[in-house]
């Protein structure tokens, strides 16, 4: 299993794999307890290989953060999620020093290190980008299309958002045929 296929959805706490899709529902199951929910097809959710965090320069994938945090610890565990504000800021500044400590709040470095440990407790430990990716796919130059907050954070800004899926606009859907 990869972050490609694990969902982080809005307004369920914890992490999904997808199942399969019905009418106007989706089937995932809860990777905590092994359990499955049927979700309306309205649910907004996001893999985790989209999500993305900022930092001051630039915007960086989740997978290079949980990687970060990977070295950091040796492979190991990372601090409890429940561990005071103050603890959390420092561990993930020690982690990550270039994360934007103005719009990464306390609520996302949670559930980033929630995500590490339960990521890690199931042996889902390759956080490298996938081989087969291209680098200049993607790259509009454009804000991202849609964003992955998940706790009701209020905040101006999320701290994390989900990256374009390339599609720039650029050409039509379909086309007329010339006459």
């Amino acid at each position: 299993m990869t972050l490609k296929d694990i969902l982080v959805v809005s307004g369920h706490g914890g992490l999904f794999k997808y199942i399969s899709q019905g009418r106007n529902s989706i089937v995932v199951e809860n990777l905590s307890d092994n359990k499955r929910t049927t979700l309306p097809g309205s649910s907004k959710f996001n893999m985790l290989e989209e999500i993305v965090v900022y930092t001051e320069e630039k915007e960086i994938p989740l997978r290079e953060v949980l990687a970060k945090i990977q070295a950091k610890e040796s492979g190991g565990a990372a601090i409890q999620y429940k561990a005071p504000d103050a603890d959390l800021k420092k561990y993930f500044a020690e982690a990550v020093p270039e994360y934007d400590r103005v719009r990464v709040y306390v609520s996302d470095i949670r559930k980033i290190v929630k995500w590490y440990n339960l990521l890690l407790e199931l042996g889902i430990t390759d956080f490298e980008a996938p081989k087969e990716e291209n680098e200049n796919d993607g790259d509009c130059g454009s804000e991202p299309a849609m964003t992955a907050q998940e706790d009701g954070d209020c905040g101006s800004e999320p701290a994390m958002t989900a990256q374009d899926d390339g599609d720039c606009g650029s050409e039509p859907a379909v086309t007329a045929p010339e006459e």
